[in-house]
């Protein structure tokens, strides 16, 4: 049977049009919106991708940050945006988590697409220098002898670190309290100045100060132990077990965007990520990454999104 003409004719201008779509995009510059101040993992994954992404798109790629409400405000920005050409750097806080805590005004799984996974890094257990832990067991020992007079500083109430430090709480059967900060960079500071005793943090944002000596590394809240940090144990080996919480990173666009424009998209990002200049800054910080199909980017979003609310109602995690 043969295919009508106007059939064929149809499926060819769609073809067409759905290639010419990719190689005309973009047009102008683009942004990459991060929902947290300068400095922090989502920002140092950000900047590493678009760095590098500019060139191949022979457009300039610029990072813009929109600090604010558990990651969310850039994400309500990017979810609403019809320029085409504003990107988000989707972080586990605002994607998987906030959605359980916050009313937002954006649908995070309808409004937004996930479209190319970079990859993640763990949290890290850091005290103050001044507290006297040489490593978990001696922090455990300490807390429990002034139960609710040690605080733990988070870059935000929801975030992968206010959860891993409440698992860490049941776990060790201590009482802490929580001090969240607006962002990484003002607990960091506080911490240094020792207002607050412990923190839980993205490797990307301690490891500066880690290295530098100003603050101390106990374990990392991952299975395994990072390449940056290659002294310092996992959690689990420090006689803590069930805290494993990484933040993953990720690229999305409103859901409005044209199919063509989102491959292209993660086909360029693929290739920055497979650089090897692009793969040494990222170790550099502690970052796993691992690309991923935009099929399986959603099947990993959806999961996330699921297991961060299960977990949220179990351990009745609230805003502060």
């Amino acid at each position: 049977m043969r295919t009508p003409f106007w059939l064929a004719t149809a499926t060819v201008l769609a073809c067409t049009s759905f290639a010419t779509q990719a190689q005309e995009w973009p047009s102008k510059p683009v942004k990459i919106l991060v929902g947290s101040a300068p400095g922090g993992g989502t920002d140092a994954m950000a900047r590493a991708v678009a760095d590098r992404l500019g060139p191949l798109l022979k457009q300039p790629v610029v990072v813009d940050n929109k600090p604010g409400a558990s990651n969310t405000l850039a994400a309500d920005l990017v979810a609403k945006s019809t320029d085409g050409h504003t990107l988000l750097m989707g972080v586990s806080t605002a994607q998987a988590i906030a959605p359980h805590l916050l009313k937002l005004n954006y649908d995070s799984n309808k409004d937004l697409v996930p479209v190319a996974f970079v990859g993640s890094v763990p949290n890290v257990l850091v005290v103050n220098t001044a507290v006297g832990a040489t490593d978990v067991a001696s922090l455990i020992k300490l807390a429990k002898a002034k139960p609710g007079q040690m605080n733990y500083a988070t870059s935000g109430t929801g975030s992968t670190q206010h959860i891993a430090a409440e698992l860490f709480k049941e776990a060790a059967g201590v009482f802490i309290t929580h001090i969240p900060y607006r962002s990484s960079g003002p607990a960091m500071v506080d911490l240094i100045g020792g207002q607050v005793q412990m923190n839980f943090d993205t490797l990307p944002s301690v490891i500066g100060q880690v290295k530098a000596g100003k603050v101390k590394a106990l374990a990392v809240a991952a299975p395994k132990r990072n390449s940056q940090l290659p002294d310092v144990p996992t959690l689990a080996e420090a006689g803590v077990k069930g805290v494993e919480m990484s933040a993953w990173y990720g690229i999305y666009m409103p859901a409005s965007t044209p199919k063509a424009v989102q491959e292209r998209v993660l086909a360029e990002v693929h290739k920055v990520l497979a650089m090897p200049e692009t793969l040494t800054r990222l170790d550099g910080i502690g970052a796993e990454v691992t690309p991923m199909a935009q099929a399986k980017f959603q099947e990993f979003h959806n999961a996330e999104y699921q297991r961060f609310g299960e977990l949220i109602k179990r351990k009745n995690i609230k805003l502060d």
